[in-house]
């Protein structure tokens, strides 16, 4: 069901619109000036806004640059008794879909909304094909922290010059190297990407460099490595002090010489392509451990880069999830949806001690499991926080089972249930979104619980 909003000083236009949408299956909310009329944006955004200029407190053209300005994909009609042709031009100017002159007509006004509607639902979806095919930039760091690092990543793109890229778990160094990879003179050729963690010692050798036919048993054809399949682009070593130190000084040979031999050859071959490598650890301690060769160290750390945690750049955090939420409901052919500012908050305030890949789960998460459209803070808590077990105390039930005497079991189920939820909302400090926890439902799922059985919160 579409929701309309109605924005009119005068009650009877007010209460006449309302019918005729509500008769034809519309779900119509009303507001008698401007400012109440945003606020009702703001709680849940119409589909459709039905707006008149001449309104007290803020004037109609004022709420029209509002609405487009914050939301510009929901459509605006202008009605008005007073009408001219400048006016009708200066809304259309403004994103106004239609100018209706007063008195109104029914079936101008059916007419224009399902206008409105059809084409905001084609906008949609060209939106959300948009985001498919040509999806946005994946470098989203507007904070003071990262300001040096895009510096470096800019300037140091139009170089073949190696780069060493450090930081936590999930902080975004693959995406550094992509962004070098793009904005460089190799952007048309390949990126290859080796997790060095996530390769045998026994088989880096033959993964990096390839393999001749019978080179060893599973050597079934001739293989080239990763080295090769890089020729002319770049190629990034993730994870780089994971390897062994005998594979560090086979690297270490490759990098410095552009030349190597496949496994089972003779035969040296060249190449031509940059080298981006990355850990998570702090390879001096590396070094001093012995774990990780301090020669290759400077080899690759021409231009050392360190990406901050998630935690330390709090700026970004907002513009990510809104990413990541557009991101996962064009990915999952889901209704768009948005965060409220306070769900915002919540988000940019949490630690995220998994960095950006933890940020993007939880948002996506959130993206497929919540059936709200206007994503409340309460359902982020849900999500973000995660309570240590503790010991279920005894729940709180009436005394005897006579208390059920005389009841059909759904009346039995449904005392049981406000008792049990009564219970826990004390036990959680009358904490909706604690208590949601605890029961293993959605915050907005105990509200409707709440309103069912009449319980109070605890606050006046």
């Amino acid at each position: 069901m579409h929701t309309v909003l109605v924005i009119d000083d005068e009650s009877g236009i007010r209460s006449a619109v309302k019918d005729i949408l509500e008769d034809e299956r519309y779900k119509a909310v009303t507001a008698e000036d401007g400012p109440t009329g945003l606020e009702l944006m703001r709680k849940d955004k119409p589909d459709l806004v039905i707006l008149d200029i001449w309104l007290p407190r803020m004037g109609g053209m004022d709420v029209l640059k509002e609405i487009k300005q914050t939301w510009p994909e929901v459509e605006v009609i202008i009605i008005s008794g007073h009408a001219n042709i400048d006016m009708a031009v200066q809304a259309v100017k403004l994103g106004a879909f239609d100018f209706i002159e007063k008195p109104l007509s029914i079936d101008r006004i059916l007419t224009a909304t399902r206008n409105a509607l059809a084409i905001g639902k084609l906008r949609e979806e060209n939106r959300k094909l948009k985001r498919v095919s040509h999806p946005q930039p994946t470098m989203i760091a507007g904070s003071p922290v990262m300001a040096p690092i895009l510096t470096m990543i800019e300037q140091s793109a139009a170089s073949d010059a190696r780069v060493l890229i450090t930081g936590e778990n999930g902080t975004g160094k693959e995406l550094v190297a992509q962004e070098i990879h793009r904005r460089s003179v190799r952007r048309d050729a390949p990126f290859v990407e080796v997790n060095c963690a996530a390769i045998p010692d026994t088989l880096i050798e033959s993964e990096l460099f390839g393999h001749e036919k019978g080179s060893f048993t599973d050597a079934v054809a001739r293989r080239k490595g990763k080295f090769e399949q890089a020729n002319g682009g770049t190629l990034f070593l993730d994870e780089i002090a994971d390897m062994s130190l005998s594979a560090q000084a086979k690297v270490l040979r490759a990098i410095q010489e552009l030349k190597f031999e496949r496994v089972g050859s003779e035969e040296s071959i060249d190449v031509d392509l940059r080298i981006i490598a990355a850990t998570n650890k702090d390879l001096q301690a590396e070094i001093k451990a012995g774990r990780f060769r301090e020669d290759l160290f400077f080899r690759l750390a021409v231009i050392p880069i360190h990406l901050p945690p998630l935690r330390e750049r709090p700026e970004d955090i907002a513009a990510l999830s809104v990413f990541f939420l557009d991101q996962s409901a064009a990915a999952n052919r889901a209704e768009t949806k948005c965060f409220t500012p306070e769900a915002l908050k919540i988000l940019a305030a949490h630690p995220w001690p998994g960095n950006i890949r933890e940020l993007k789960n939880v948002v996506e998460r959130v993206c497929v499991m919540c059936d709200e459209e206007l994503i409340s803070e309460e359902t982020v808590l849900h999500f973000v926080t995660r309570r240590p077990p503790t010991e279920t105390s005894q729940i709180l039930i009436p005394a005897g089972h006579e208390v059920y005497a005389g009841m059909k079991l759904g009346e039995a189920k449904d005392l049981f249930e406000k008792t049990f939820i009564e219970h826990k909302l004390k036990e959680n400090g009358y904490n909706i979104s604690r208590a949601a926890e605890c029961l293993g439902v959605y915050p907005s799922n105990l509200h409707a619980k709440l309103k069912k059985y009449g319980i109070q919160t605890g606050y006046k």
